[in-house]
């Protein structure tokens, strides 16, 4: 059986602003991504890249059109449900690392797998934070790492829960070019032994080679849509 898809976006809208000073910033969104797909999305800044994963991965409601993410109806959904439905099944690494300050590395990468009832949440975490090179910043809050740690810290909390979606905002820029480098590898390692989707932002062209489909956006809208690699 072919399973379905991930995502399926159906003249998706975004409006920001009332009024007067409405501003639009996706206008007609068509987009499927099939279960198991690698996306890298492009585009200058201010076409609409991290508003649309922000839409597709449940942070941002939409304005109009609709939405399927890993078989939820997303327009249907209120705040409360859209985190429910993103919880343990969507991982999500932003720009802005969102740790908590109050916690750990490894707290912050456990508590969410708590939180879905995850059993092995704390070694499960601490194996994660091994793997992007935090094994001795277990212990360390936020306040105590760099932006590059902290930033390891996100996207080991992102993948830790093996979630059928990965999202990642440019998960390098903060990044050397080798640590850079392994945290690629490691995310598309975690996407192949999952089988979960992957979405990149990146203005890295070799990162988006190795997506198998690359999205260009230009003032809100898809301007091309191609095979990689």
């Amino acid at each position: 059986m072919t399973s379905p898809p991930a995502i399926v976006a159906r003249n998706l809208t975004l409006t920001l602003g009332e009024a007067d000073a409405a501003v639009p910033i996706l206008k007609g969104i068509d987009l499927t991504v099939g279960a198991g797909e690698t996306l890298a999305l492009l585009g200058p800044s201010g076409s609409g890249k991290s508003s649309l994963m922000a839409v597709l991965s449940g942070l941002e409601r939409m304005g109009g059109g609709s939405l399927t993410v890993a078989g939820q109806d997303f327009a249907a959904l209120d705040e409360d449900a859209l985190a429910a439905a993103r919880r343990g099944r969507i991982g999500i690494v932003l720009q802005a690392f969102h740790l908590l300050p109050t916690m750990t590395a490894q707290e912050n990468v456990a508590t969410p797998m708590e939180l879905a009832g995850e059993a092995d949440a704390w070694p499960r975490a601490a194996a994660e934070l091994e793997a992007v090179g935090l094994g001795h910043r277990l212990t360390h809050y936020p306040a105590q790492l760099s932006g590059g740690e902290q930033q390891r810290v996100a996207i080991a909390r992102a993948i830790a829960p093996r979630p059928q979606l990965i999202f990642a905002d440019e998960p390098t820029g903060n990044l050397d070019g080798a640590t850079g480098q392994d945290i690629v590898e490691l995310l598309f390692a975690r996407r192949a032994e999952t089988g979960a989707t992957l979405v990149i932002i990146t203005h890295d062209p070799a990162l988006a080679e190795r997506c198998g489909r690359i999205v260009t956006l230009g003032d809100g809208r898809i301007v091309s849509d191609t095979s990689a690699g």
